[in-house]
């Protein structure tokens, strides 16, 4: 199997560590792992792409690549650029530092990545690691994600259905906030929402007076509604949801129909 993966932590980031050990398991010795990942760290840029500047891209290693963009353009650029002549099997994303569940994943470049690879038509999962007081301190906050990450791959690959040329899966996978010997198991859940917190800002003033607006996350050990992402993550469950990126509202199409 050969397998493109990158993050949007940046191509230092730990997480991308965990995920290259857990591609090269699952690429086997016959396979190949190739990572094209942001120089920098790119976190809450979602599905942006580069669309109005170019990006330098820079070879690092033995199929390890850096580019300066978001992860979607790291996907493209793999897919167009470096591996033009061999495409990939799977695409995986991540391992975020941090959840991306709930509302977070609409915020998640690490999503982006994999949307963006879905979108050509390529098997992709998304995969972020949840922190919170039983993992935060362990010497691999990581250890659910390096433990557990090759067999929900291998589930998630095993289960997923034919697939048509339009809008195709993509997996959301988070791992809970916990050390890897007390998950529970997987379960697959939709999306949730956390009720009463969101993104907002955090106002500072600079030195010289300057006023300066800081992007700040709500609380992350708020659960949603029970068998959704979050909550089960709460519960101690690696969380597995399908996803597309058509943002179609389709169960109020019909009772609209009144407009036209």
């Amino acid at each position: 199997m050969r397998i493109l993966i990158t993050n949007d932590d940046g191509i230092n980031a730990p997480g991308l560590e965990i995920l290259e050990a857990i591609a090269t398991e699952l690429a086997g010795p016959s396979g190949e792992v190739w990572t094209v990942a942001p120089a920098f760290e790119q976190s809450g840029v979602a599905h942006c792409i580069s669309f109005t500047h170019p990006m330098m891209i820079a070879k690092m290693g033995e199929r390890r690549f850096a580019a300066e963009g978001s992860p979607a353009d790291c996907v493209m650029a793999g897919l167009h650029d470096v591996m033009a002549n061999c495409r990939p099997d799977l695409v995986l994303s991540g391992v975020n530092r941090g959840n991306n569940s709930a509302e977070n994943a609409l915020y998640s470049g690490t999503l982006g990545g994999a949307m963006e690879a879905a979108l050509q038509g390529l098997p992709a999962i998304a995969m972020s690691q949840y922190y919170g007081p039983k993992n935060f301190g362990l010497d691999n906050p990581f250890e659910a994600a390096a433990a557990h990450g090759a067999e929900v791959v291998r589930r998630i690959l095993d289960a997923s259905p034919e697939q048509d040329d339009e809008y195709r899966l993509f997996f959301n996978v988070n791992f809970p906030p916990i050390p890897a010997d007390e998950v529970r198991g997987f379960r697959v859940v939709p999306q949730g929402f956390r009720p009463g917190t969101s993104f907002g800002v955090e106002p500072h003033s600079s030195p010289s007076g300057r006023r300066f607006l800081w992007i700040k996350g709500g609380n992350q050990q708020i659960r949603t509604a029970p068998d959704t992402d979050a909550a089960v993550n709460l519960d101690g469950y690696v969380s597995i949801t399908p996803m597309r990126a058509d943002l179609t509202a389709h169960d109020v199409l019909d009772g609209m129909k009144s407009i036209e």
